[in-house]
C-alpha cells in the first residue's frame, strides 16, 4: 500500500500551528509522512525553542520546511490584517515553489495538501498541480458554522459586505443551532475596523476555495458540538487532539512551540496540596496594559492560595510594588496539557483560546474565563452557559477586571462543586473520543481515503 505524502500549511501563529502539528503526529501514527510548512519567520521559532536541533533533519516521518510570508524580519506580526495581506500575496507562489523543489531534490510527491482553513488558497496551489487536499480547522465547530454560512449572514441582513454586525439581535445559523449573540462574530473581534476588514476579506477569500476539499477537519467531538457539526455535512470532529509526553523524544514532542517549556513546574506543583493551584495562562497573544496586569497580580495574591502563573517572555509589563507572589510560581512558558492534567490543579484561568479549551475539558478542570479577541468571547459563553462548567470575570466601569472581581470568582469557583463534578463528567465523555470512539473512526476514514 502506498504511503501518503501530506503537505500540512497551517496559518502562522502558535494556535494555529500546534494543533496541525498534533493532527500531523496522529497521522504518523497511523503510517503518513509529513512536510510541516511553517512561515521562515515561525520556523526560525520553532528551530530556536527545541534542544538538539540537528537532529530534527533526520525525523523520517516529520520534515519541517519554510516558505517566506512577505513580511520584513522585524515587521509587527500580530498586526493580522497586515499579515493577512502579506501571506496572501507572498505564500501562494512560493508554496508552489516548494512542491516542485520537494519533487525534483528527492523525487517525492505530495499526495495530499492540508490546509489550515485561512491558508485556504493552499488547495486551489494544490488543484493547479493535480493535488487532492482537505481542509483543517483549528476553533470550535460552530465558529466554522459561521464561517461558513457568510453569504447566508450578508443576505439575513446579520452582516455587511465588510463582515460588521448590522443588528444588535441574536440569530440562528440554522433551526438545530442555538442563537448566537453577535459578539460570536469573531472577525470583528480584533478592536481596528482596518485590520477587521482586511482580516474578513481574505477569509472571504479562503472559503472559495473550501469546495476543492474532501473534508474539513475540527478539533471538536460529537458530545461537545452536536447541532454545529449537523450543520455542515462535510465538518469531520477528530478531536481532542493532544499532545503526548510520553514520546522520548523531546523533539518530536517540542515541534510545534514557540517558547522553551519550563519543566520546573511539574516539581512545584508536585509539592502542591491535591486541587488547590489556579493556573493562570493566557495563550500566546494575549497583552495587558500596565493597570490590568497590576490587578491580576494583586488578584492572585489576595486569594493567599497556590498559583502557577504563565507570564511569557515578551511580556513587557512590571509586577506592582505591593505584589508579594510568595505563594506562586511564575514561569515564561508551560507543558500545558501536563500540568493541566496535574492531581493539584484546582481550576484553569484562561482566556478562552480553542486549544486551551480543548486542553482543560480533556483535563475535566472547571473554568475562569477572560477572553482577548476573536472566537474567544464564543467560547467563554459556551463554556458558561451551555456546558456550565465554568465563570466568567466581569470589568468594572473603568475597563479593567478588578482584584476583588478576581478573588470573588476564584472563591466561587473552589466551592462550587457541582462545576467540578460536570466537569469530570464532560471529560470522560471527551476523552471516550480517543480510543475507539467517534474521533477515532474519522482519523481513520481520513487515512483510508488519503491512502486510497
Amino acid at each position: 500500500m502506498n504511503i501518503p505524502n501530506l503537505l500540512v500549511v497551517p496559518f502562522p501563529v502558535q494556535g494555529h500551528v500546534n494543533p496541525l502539528m498534533n493532527f500531523s503526529q496522529k497521522m504518523v501514527e497511523h503510517g503518513c509522512k509529513i512536510t510541516f510548512v511553517n512561515s521562515e519567520f515561525i520556523h526560525k521559532r520553532v528551530m530556536s525553542s527545541v534542544a538538539k536541533q540537528e537532529s530534527l533533519e533526520e525525523s523520517p516521518t516529520i520534515k519541517l520546511v519554510s516558505i517566506p510570508d512577505g513580511l520584513e524580519p522585524d515587521d509587527d506580526r500580530s498586526d493580522l490584517g497586515k499579515l493577512c495581506d502579506s501571506v496572501l500575496s507572498t505564500m501562494p507562489s512560493m508554496l508552489e515553489k516548494l512542491i516542485e523543489d520537494i519533487y525534483v531534490n528527492s523525487g517525492d510527491k505530495i499526495t495530499c495538501i492540508v490546509a489550515d482553513v485561512i491558508m485556504g488558497w493552499a488547495l486551489e496551489v494544490g488543484r493547479k498541480l493535480g493535488i487532492k487536499g482537505t481542509l483543517f480547522w483549528t476553533a470550535s465547530a460552530a465558529m466554522f458554522a459561521l464561517e461558513y454560512n457568510i453569504p447566508k449572514l450578508i443576505q439575513d441582513g446579520i452582516i455587511d459586505s465588510h463582515g460588521f454586525p448590522i443588528t444588535k439581535e441574536t440569530f440562528q445559523i440554522s433551526p438545530s443551532m442555538p442563537s448566537m449573540d453577535t459578539e460570536a462574530i469573531w472577525w470583528s473581534k480584533v478592536y481596528n475596523p482596518t485590520t477587521e476588514k482586511k482580516i474578513f476579506k481574505y477569509l472571504v477569500h479562503c472559503m472559495q476555495h473550501s469546495n476543492l476539499a474532501k473534508w474539513y477537519i475540527c478539533n471538536t467531538t460529537c458530545e461537545l458540538e452536536p447541532s454545529a457539526l449537523s450543520c455542515v455535512p462535510k465538518l469531520l470532529p477528530v478531536g481532542p487532539l493532544l499532545r503526548s509526553y510520553d514520546n522520548t523524544n523531546v523533539i518530536a514532542r517540542s515541534l510545534g512551540q514557540f517558547w522553551e517549556e519550563d519543566h520546573s513546574c511539574i516539581d512545584w506543583l508536585n509539592q502542591q496540596p491535591h486541587c488547590s493551584v489556579f493556573y493562570v495562562a493566557f495563550g500566546s497573544f494575549t497583552l495587558f496594559d500596565q493597570n490590568q496586569f497590576n490587578e491580576l497580580a494583586l488578584g492572585l495574591d489576595l486569594n493567599n492560595r497556590p498559583f502557577l502563573w504563565v507570564v511569557r517572555q515578551d511580556n513587557k509589563m512590571i509586577y506592582p510594588s505591593e505584589f508579594l507572589g510568595s505563594k506562586g510560581k511564575i514561569v515564561g512558558w508551560t507543558p500545558q496539557l501536563k500540568v493541566l492534567n496535574h492531581p493539584s490543579i484546582a481550576c484553569f484561568v484562561t482566556h478562552c483560546g480553542w486549544n486551551s479549551i480543548i486542553e482543560g475539558l480533556s483535563s475535566g478542570v472547571p473554568f475562569l474565563c477572560w477572553p482577548y479577541f476573536t472566537d474567544q468571547f464564543h467560547n467563554r459563553n459556551y463554556i458558561c452557559d451551555e456546558l456550565k462548567i465554568g465563570l466568567r470575570l466581569n470589568s468594572g466601569e473603568n475597563g479593567l477586571v478588578s482584584r476583588w472581581e478576581i478573588k470573588k470568582k476564584l472563591d466561587q469557583l473552589m466551592d462550587d462543586e457541582q462545576i467540578r463534578t460536570r466537569s469530570l463528567e464532560l471529560k470522560e465523555k471527551v476523552m471516550n473520543n480517543i480510543a475507539g470512539g467517534e474521533s477515532s473512526e474519522n482519523i481513520s476514514r481520513v487515512v483510508n481515503w488519503l491512502k486510497s
